[in-house]
């Protein structure tokens, strides 16, 4: 039987996400995850800037949509030295897991990475530990390129080991 991709959307990121984005960024299950807000307020702080990234074009931020909910959030970070090239951070929330809903995301933003955007290197960092979010890349094209070695820091502060993955156009 043939995988079916769930029926997501993306869009651009409201200040009226915030309670649903501190709802999921607080499950301590999201060890590797950077956004980390302490308050609803940091959150909706976070949120108030996007406008300024998009603009500066440092950015773009998305809402994941799965049936009319928010279930998570896809990013696209823009390097300030090589302006070829994106990052891609993603989270989904707990329940949804496994279901593809991270990978159709994906596929998505690399859309805009690559036609509106005209990036020609799009990268993915995961923690060596978080396999679920390294098989969202592997299964989209990306290939792993190395390890970052304390490439990244944990939310308890602590300096961890990262594959780095990457597709170029």
């Amino acid at each position: 039987m043939k995988h079916v991709s769930p029926k997501i959307k993306i869009r651009p990121q409201r200040v009226t996400d915030a309670k649903r984005f501190f709802e999921l960024l607080t499950n301590p299950n999201f060890g590797h995850l950077l956004a980390n807000p302490k308050t609803l307020n940091e959150e909706i702080r976070f949120l108030k800037q996007n406008a300024m990234r998009r603009k500066k074009r440092i950015a773009f931020n998305y809402t994941i949509v799965y049936k009319n909910k928010i279930v998570g959030a896809i990013g696209l970070n823009m390097s300030p030295l090589y302006k070829h090239v994106g990052e891609i951070g993603y989270f989904v929330e707990e329940a949804l897991w496994g279901k593809g809903i991270a990978s159709q995301a994906v596929k998505e933003i690399e859309k805009l990475a690559f036609n509106k955007f005209k990036l020609k290197r799009i990268t993915i960092v995961t923690a060596k530990s978080n396999k679920a979010s390294a098989q969202v890349a592997i299964k989209n094209g990306y290939k792993k390129e190395g390890v970052l070695k304390k490439g990244i820091s944990s939310r308890s502060r602590k300096y961890i080991d990262a594959y780095l993955f990457a597709k170029v156009k």
